[in-house]
């Protein structure tokens, strides 16, 4: 069991408009699923199109990306279904918790502030498309014990934090989001996940072809 580095929350208001942690859109389950690890051209593209455009688009998205992201999403979708379910019954995927996991995957480690004290560390495995390690189920989770839960990523020599609080009667919310060398590093490892590990295989191709999708009536 392996402890992360413990550092002040702060809150970061500017970075967090900035990020994908805002609440995503929930009519269109599709894009409600994909909303956070796509790029903003792509959500802009997607926004624009007809109904029959839109599910081109949906086809044409996976198309475009290696089968092992397309497969790294799937396993992550089924982890965010099977431990973020009492959040959200109907759109797991649609919380807090469930939208870094989904673009950052698991986190490297997991801590908890149990009556005002720093508590147990929970090792969860690291990295992008990294799977391995993430065994525990969280739909049984001691709420009355847990006030804070703090999700730590490293990058490159610096350490990324998001922290959520508990909200009755099931939710957990986005309290803070920073990092050990600032907002900068905060954004760049967004930015990396979205542009580097979600992007398409040919970028230019792709948008071409999401321009053309804009004439399907």
């Amino acid at each position: 069991m392996t402890s992360a580095k413990i550092v002040p929350l702060f809150v970061a208001a500017a970075v967090a408009a900035g990020c994908g942690v805002r609440m995503s859109p929930s009519r269109d389950s599709w894009y409600a699923q994909h909303y956070f690890i796509m790029q903003k051209f792509e959500q802009d593209a997607y926004k624009g199109l007809s109904a029959a455009g839109r599910l081109e688009f949906q086809n044409f998205f996976w198309a475009s990306r290696s089968g092992l992201v397309k497969k790294d999403f799937a396993a992550r979708m089924e982890y965010i279904a099977q431990n973020f379910k009492k959040e959200n019954m109907a759109q797991p995927w649609n919380t807090d918790r469930a939208r870094v996991y989904l673009l950052a995957g698991p986190p490297a480690s997991i801590d908890y502030r149990q009556n005002d004290a720093w508590g147990m560390t929970v090792s969860q495995g690291a990295g992008q498309g990294g799977q391995a390690g993430v065994t525990s189920d969280r739909s049984g989770e001691d709420i009355q014990a847990t006030s804070f839960e703090v999700w730590t990523y490293p990058f490159g020599q610096y350490f990324v934090y998001y922290s959520f609080s508990f909200q009755p009667p099931s939710k957990w919310k986005t309290a803070s989001m920073g990092s050990s060398g600032g907002s900068r590093v905060f954004g760049q490892f967004e930015t990396q996940n979205k542009v580097e590990y979600w992007s398409p295989e040919d970028a230019e191709d792709y948008k071409k072809k999401l321009a053309a999708l804009k004439d399907i009536k």
